[in-house]
């Protein structure tokens, strides 16, 4: 049972992550089309936190493989 839970967590992990860094990418290119002159400030912003985004969700998922490792015995 707590390992189906800790997977589904990882899971939402992932999925928190695919949504966040595609909102960021599509503010980004609005942005990008309002404003094209400042378009390497806002690429430099959208990369950065992407990764920032992808860290979090990486450690979410490794608590959540971590969870589910102890949760089978």
């Amino acid at each position: 049972m707590f390992g189906s839970i800790a997977a589904i967590g990882a899971g939402l992990a992932v999925l928190g992550a695919g949504l966040g860094i595609g909102k960021i990418g599509g503010s980004a290119m609005d942005a990008i089309a309002r404003q094209p002159e400042a378009s390497g400030k806002i690429q430099t912003a959208m990369i950065i936190a992407a990764a920032l985004i992808e860290g979090v969700a990486l450690f979410g998922v490794v608590v959540g493989l971590l969870g589910l490792e102890t949760g089978v015995k």
